[in-house]
């Protein structure tokens, strides 16, 4: 049986071709609600995947606190490389 095809305004961002990015960005919702309900949806799917799984490991935490670890990083690079080009004498 052939797959019916999906509109453009459905897929995920991974399965858009190149040529149909334009049409798939127009129809994306931008306002506050609906970008809230994309947080929580992206929220959601990480949620169901990493943390709330039946024999879970400790993948999805580490995960969230690397990604933590590197957000830290770059809000804080700006003192670090000043901080190299100091003389301690």
């Amino acid at each position: 049986m052939a797959d019916t095809p999906v509109p453009v305004t459905q897929k995920r961002l991974l399965d858009v071709k190149l040529g149909e990015l334009g049409k798939w960005s127009m129809a994306r919702d931008f306002t506050p609600n609906g970008i809230l309900q994309a947080i929580r949806r992206g929220h959601d799917r990480y949620y169901n995947k990493y943390i709330n799984v039946k024999r879970g490991g400790i993948g999805g935490v580490a995960m969230l606190l690397g990604g933590y670890v590197v957000i830290s990083y770059i809000w804080s690079f700006e003192h670090i490389k000043h901080d190299r080009w100091r003389k301690y004498h």
